[in-house]
Formats: structure tokens, C-alpha cells, sequence
């Protein structure tokens, strides 16, 4: 895995400053720590930082066509490029190296801005052509590797792999954008193609950007989408045995590498899965590892070593310290933007210890969303019946009043958390699903935000998110259909933002099998009863992995991969809660109700309501105006 930055002169040739793109692209050093690189020519810089994986002794980037004229910054790996090359050698293309970075040149060459669509794997590059004057910007179809980039008042772009090594560069301009502050603290990550700065972007998953000297930027351009095409049909035990088929291929092709290569084992069935496959397919016990926690409430460990111990895995857990708070200020150092998923700590870890075995670890992010996994799906269908029965107009008035009126019992068991129930069944099925998964929902974030900041907002709502992607969605079914949004949000935003920042802060490459983009592909085409039947989530993985994992690994209650906030905010956090909440940082920036503020802490701290969640969001979001300061 790699970090790649550049600088491109979209109006002309101006000269580059070498030492300023060297400067960036050394702030990334952490994604690549074996060799760097940097091109220089007039109105083009191209750098990179590599981390070798594949044909470590040549590979080195930037890297070039025959004659120089196509240039590569690339991270990522593409699993068939043994058969792209030979198709590429039949076309007349000559390779000089055996790795997969010499495949993206020549692709380019052979098929232009397509030349995605024959890649297979995970993937963000820069491709500068001198005969074209053209620098083309492409990122995987599930946004698995990341890509940020701006265009600078001088004329220039700018991108790299990571915000802070834009953050470099002295003429980007640093204002916050109010719509992705309040994206962020509904959402508790800045969903694409916003940043938390105005004018600096995400490219999206499954987009191409390309930028022509002397032409105006376009908008970036999609080149997949989550088909969600039905297959033709198939019974259930056909529907399992290609499906196991299918992932130990996904896993097969992600075991080439010329270095140490494991998985993380949580003890979950995504990941219990995929080591499960590992298995059958190396000749080598796999190296596996897993985090473990004293709260029971969050400790998988003793489900992870009963896989660990079926495969005769080389395993190694960690106990994690239950007040280990050593990482809080280490947070905003790594994801630059406010990120308010706390399972980000235990994700740390987990990747600190996988790379004392191995450079290289696959995991089993991914199968919550494309096999419908979470909870939330469950409620989310019970919801949508009731809709279906009532009509919004009488469904707003009955279920609003008494979304208002029924008390909140943050801590009483879901069938008598009612009053989100109501709130969700007043809205559309879309607006119903962003109430449910929210952090902060609408009416709480308005009382959050001071009158000046609000009205910066101009009326905007963060659930305009979710309702862009639903406009577009290639389904009508409503599992689907929040499927999807989450494959375009949570997963790209969250959970993959999640485990890229955590691992590359410790150069280690994480592989996703089950978000290889054909198997993801076939499973969205599988009737959505094959992937929540009878309240159980993931069905059909379940089912095909019976003859591989024991029951209660596959049937046991889903457990988050989370920390005890709530404890720690009463507890041994308490006082740097209340200095960080109620501190000046906050209050300065003049986009919070103090007393709101006040409220939320101090019902916290009492233990009369569970603010831990939006108290966590307001604790990163200082971090990060901490870390930004000046």
C-alpha cells in the first residue's frame, strides 16, 4: 500500500516547487516507508511513497510507458494484472517489470478512461500523459483507497492520498464548510465528495476525474454502480455452494504478496469466514489476530480463538487496556477531518498488532452491507410495513405527536425505545432510515448550533445526503434500497476511511475479499430474502458457511466493535470531557449553543440520559479544531 500526491498546472506550465511537493509527499511517509519518489516537469509533479507488496525489487513509482510520456502515481493492487498483462503484451505493449503498476500505464494507452473497468482490486492513481496534456484521477468502485483533491486559486490541483498532505500546501484555502459540519456531527464522518473544507473534495467510489490543460475541470465521472441486477433463478443450495465459490476465489486472488501476509480474526462471521477460506487455500497455518476487551459487553476474543484453534491459525490476541486513552489526541493525526466512530481505537490496535507478523492482512469488512448484517435493516423493514399500511399524510400528524410526547429511555430495551420508532414512521422511508442511523438527528443538531451557524446552514439538511443517492438508486425493494445507501455512504465514509487510516498508520495493507467487485456484484443480484430472513441478518453466508464454522459463531448475537463511552465519560474521562465540552475551543468557534453544551454533559455525567454518542462527536470535532489550529 502507498500514498501518492501531485500538482498539476491545469492553465499552463508553470514551474513546480520540488521542495514543496517533496514536503507532501514525505508527510505521507507512513503509507510507504520503503521508498519514495517524485517527477518533475513543466506544470507536472507527480510523488509517491510505497510500501512494497509485490516485485520488490523494481516497482518503483512514479513509473513510466516506453517513451516517458505516460506517467503513474498508484495505490492500491489490481489481483488480475497477470491477466491484463498478457492481454496488453498481445496488443504490442512492452513490460519491464513484473509488477501490477505497469499495468495501469499501458491500459492507458490501450483503452483510455476505461481502462477501470478492466481493473480488479483496490485502487486510487494519477496517470499524467504529455501527448494528451491530460491528468486522469481514478479510485476504486467501493472506495476502498481514498483520493483527495482541490483546486487552488493559482490555477493548480492539487490531490494526494491523505487531506493532511494537501494541508501542505501554503495557497489552500482553510474555511470550514458549514453543510460538512453538520453532515459530520449527523453522520459522525463527512460523507463524500465533501471534505470539512470548502473547495477541497473526495473523489467518490467507482469515479474517474480528468482534468485537459487549458480546458475547465469537468465533474467527476462514474463508471460503476451496485447493479442490483436479479439473477435468473436458483434454488437455495445452488445460491450457497456459488457463493462459497465465489469468495474463496475473492480470497484466493488477494493471497499474492512477497511478504508476510495474515488476517484479522474478530470472531464475527465476516471474518471468521474469510480466514475460514485462507485456510483451505495456504499450505501455511495463517497468521490471524484479535483484540480483547475485560467488558464482555465488546469481548469477542474467546469466539475468535474457537476459529483460531478449528484452522490451526498462528494466533495472537491482545487484552486492551479498558482505560487506555493514550490514543485520543493520536485520533486527529490520523483522519484530519472530525471522525466520530470510536471502534476507531480498537481498530489501532488490531492493525499495531497484525503488523509485528505481517505486512499484509485481509478482513471481513464489507459483508454487513453487501449481506444485510446490521440490526438496523431488521427495524428498518419492520418500519416500512407500517408505512406501507398508512399514508404519509396521517402517518406525520399521529406518529409526530407522539414521537414528541413519549419519553426517551435511552437505557430500556428497544421494544420500548419508542419514541424513535414514532419518529421514523412520521417520515418517508429514506428520511425514516437517516433518523434511525443519525448520531445527532435534526432537531437535537438545531439546538446544538448557535443562531450564527445555523444561519450559515441556509436551510441545509444533512439528510439531502441520503435522498441524492436514493434519487439514483437502482432499486425499488427497501432492504436494498438502504443497502445501497449505505454502500454509498457509511461503508466508503465510515467503515473503509475506518480501517485505511488505522492501517496505513502502520504500513500495513488490509485486503477486503468480500468487497471484490464481482462477488459484490452477484450477491446484489440474490433476492433480498437470501440475506435477512426471519429477523437473521446475512442468511445465505450463514447458511453456506455451516459446514465450515461452528453454530454458535455463526448464530450468536451480532457484538459492535466499540468502547465503553458511556463508562468513560462518568468515569475516569469525566473531567476531560467537561474541560474539552465546556472548554474555550469550543465556545470560540461560535458554532455552539453553550447551554446546550452544558446540558448535554452534565445529563451524561448524572446518569439521567446517554449523550455518549454526540458527546464523543463534539470531542473529536475539538481534537480536530485543536489540531488545526493557527
Amino acid at each position: 500500500m502507498c500514498g501518492i500526491t501531485g500538482i498539476f498546472d491545469i492553465q499552463g506550465q508553470a514551474p513546480i516547487d520540488r521542495g514543496l511537493l517533496e514536503r507532501m509527499n514525505q508527510i505521507q511517509f507512513h503509507r510507504g516507508p520503503d521508498e519514495g519518489g517524485v517527477h518533475l516537469e513543466p506544470g507536472v509533479g507527480l510523488a509517491h511513497r510505497r510500501l512494497s507488496i509485490i516485485d520488490l525489487s523494481s516497482g518503483q513509482q512514479p513509473l513510466f510507458n516506453e517513451d516517458h510520456t505516460v506517467a503513474v502515481t498508484y495505490n492500491g493492487e489490481i489481483y488480475n494484472f497477470p491477466a491484463l498483462t498478457d492481454t496488453l503484451k498481445a496488443a504490442g505493449h512492452t513490460f519491464r517489470t513484473h509488477c501490477d503498476t505497469e499495468v495501469i500505464v499501458h491500459a492507458w494507452e490501450e483503452w483510455g478512461e476505461d481502462c477501470v473497468r478492466h481493473f480488479r482490486g483496490m485502487f486510487a492513481f494519477a496517470v499524467w500523459d504529455r501527448n494528451r496534456q491530460s491528468l486522469f484521477l481514478a479510485r476504486d468502485r467501493l472506495g476502498i483507497k481514498p483520493v483527495y483533491y482541490a483546486y487552488l486559486p493559482n490555477g493548480q490541483c492539487i490531490f494526494a492520498s491523505e487531506l493532511k498532505a494537501l494541508m501542505a500546501h501554503p495557497d489552500l484555502p482553510r474555511s470550514l464548510d458549514p453543510r460538512a459540519v453538520d453532515e459530520y456531527f449527523a453522520y459522525g464522518y463527512v460523507p463524500e465528495p465533501r471534505t470539512i473544507y470548502q473547495g477541497v473534495h473526495k473523489l467518490p467510489p467507482g469515479h474517474t476525474l480528468l482534468l485537459q490543460r487549458g480546458r475547465a475541470p469537468g465533474e467527476p465521472r462514474e463508471y460503476w454502480d451496485v447493479p442490483f441486477q436479479p439473477h435468473a433463478p436458483m434454488d437455495e443450495a445452488q445460491a450457497m455452494e456459488a457463493l462459497v465459490e465465489r469468495l474463496r476465489e475473492a480470497v484466493r486472488i488477494r493471497l499474492v504478496a512477497e511478504v508476510p501476509l495474515g488476517a484479522f480474526l474478530s470472531g464475527g462471521v465476516d471474518s471468521s469466514a474469510v480466514v475460514a477460506m485462507m485456510a483451505g487455500l495456504m499450505d501455511d497455518p495463517v497468521k490471524t489476530c484479535s483484540i480483547g476487551f475485560s467488558d464482555p459487553r465488546y469481548d469477542e476474543s474467546a469466539h475468535a480463538a474457537q476459529v483460531a484453534e478449528r484452522y490451526h491459525t498462528s494466533h495472537r490476541q491482545r487484552q486492551v487496556d479498558p482505560d487506555d486513552f493514550s490514543l485520543l489526541d493520536r485520533l486527529a493525526d490520523l483522519y484530519d477531518e472530525p471522525f466520530a466512530d470510536s471502534s476507531a481505537l480498537p481498530t489501532y490496535r488490531v492493525c499495531e498488532l497484525a503488523r509485528q507478523d505481517v505486512t499484509v492482512a485481509l478482513s471481513g469488512d464489507g459483508g454487513d452491507e453487501t449481506l444485510a448484517g446490521y440490526r438496523r435493516y431488521r427495524f428498518h423493514l419492520q418500519e416500512e410495513r407500517v408505512r406501507n399500511h398508512l399514508p404519509l399524510g396521517l402517518r406525520r400528524p399521529l406518529f409526530g405527536t407522539l414521537g414528541r410526547i413519549y419519553p426517551k429511555l435511552d437505557r430500556a430495551p428497544r421494544m420500548f425505545r419508542a419514541r424513535a420508532t414514532f419518529q421514523a414512521l412520521a417520515r418517508d422511508a429514506v428520511e425514516g432510515y437517516f433518523n434511525n442511523i443519525a448520531v445527532i438527528r435534526d432537531e437535537q443538531r438545531l439546538n446544538l448550533y448557535s443562531p450564527a451557524f445555523r444561519r450559515q446552514l441556509e436551510g441545509h439538511m444533512a439528510v439531502d445526503v441520503l435522498r441524492r443517492h436514493a434519487a439514483r438508486a437502482p432499486v425499488e425493494d427497501p432492504l436494498s434500497l438502504v443497502q445501497y445507501l449505505d454502500m454509498k455512504t457509511y461503508l466508503p465514509g465510515d467503515i473503509l476511511t475506518k480501517v485505511d487510516r488505522a492501517s496505513m498508520a502502520h504500513a500495513l495493507e488490509v485486503r477486503v475479499p468480500i468487497l471484490d467487485h464481482p462477488l459484490v456484484e452477484w450477491i446484489s443480484g440474490l433476492p433480498p430474502s437470501l440475506k435477512l430472513r426471519g429477523g437473521e441478518g446475512k442468511y445465505l453466508l450463514k447458511k453456506a458457511m455451516e459446514p465450515h464454522l461452528p453454530n454458535d459463531i455463526l448464530y450468536r448475537r451480532k457484538q459492535g466493535f466499540a468502547v465503553p463511552l458511556d463508562q468513560w465519560f462518568r468515569g475516569p474521562l469525566k473531567q476531560r470531557l467537561q474541560d474539552t465540552i465546556l472548554g474555550e475551543r469550543l465556545q470560540d468557534a461560535g458554532l455552539f449553543e453553550m447551554n446546550t453544551l452544558r446540558h448535554l454533559v452534565d445529563a451524561h455525567v448524572s446518569g439521567r440520559r446517554d449523550y455518549s454518542a454526540p458527546l464523543w462527536s463534539l470531542f473529536m470535532f475539538e481534537a480536530f479544531l485543536r489540531r488545526n489550529e493557527g
